[in-house]
């Protein structure tokens, strides 16, 4: 069994700073990748930026420039730092990883971390 574990969701002001952080726990055998979607009221979930072991990362374009994604593979943690934060950046955070354990290769999601901007 795996488990990720998200934090660091806020409320913050417009061009404010929050850093989001996911732990992945359990029977892991090997992390493949990890990454952030987001989801806002009445739209659908779509990707914010992903990170492989090869720390190969890609961003969504209205992210690029303000959010940088890291992962330690030691602690088999993601976080996200997210710089100029926009309203429009308004919504419940996911982590997402791509992960072998014990049993099986599949993907794992968090229970989600509400980021809020004000205007």
């Amino acid at each position: 069994q795996v488990q990720l574990v998200e934090s660091g969701g806020d409320l913050v002001q417009a061009g404010g700073s929050l850093r989001l952080s996911c732990a992945a726990s359990g029977s892991i055998r090997s992390v493949h990748a990890m990454g952030w979607y987001r989801q806002a009221p009445g739209k659908q979930r779509e990707l914010v930026a992903i990170i492989n072991n090869d720390d190969q990362t890609n961003y969504a374009e209205p992210v690029k420039g303000r959010f940088a994604i890291s992962m330690d593979n030691a602690k088999n943690t993601v976080y996200l730092q997210m710089n100029s934060l926009k309203p429009e950046d308004t919504a419940v955070y996911y982590c997402n990883a791509d992960i072998t354990s014990v049993v099986i290769r599949k993907m794992y999601w968090g229970q989600g971390t509400q980021v809020s901007v004000s205007s």
